[in-house]
């Protein structure tokens, strides 16, 4: 994933796909952060993205 895709995953109704919504990433963190966790991302653009979660 690009630099730019990184700062911009969990802004609602963003997306890099042509059919995306942008609503699941965002989504996914606000329902984290209620639960007082995090969600983090590590991704080398071309090679894959991994995202963890962890419970506060």
């Amino acid at each position: 994933m690009s630099k730019e895709g990184q700062e911009k995953v969990f802004i609602p109704f963003f997306s890099t796909k042509k059919q995306g919504s942008g609503i699941g990433l965002s989504l996914c963190k606000q329902i984290v952060l209620l639960h007082r966790g995090t969600i983090q991302l590590q991704s080398a653009e071309g090679e894959g993205t991994v995202f963890t979660l962890r419970s506060g």
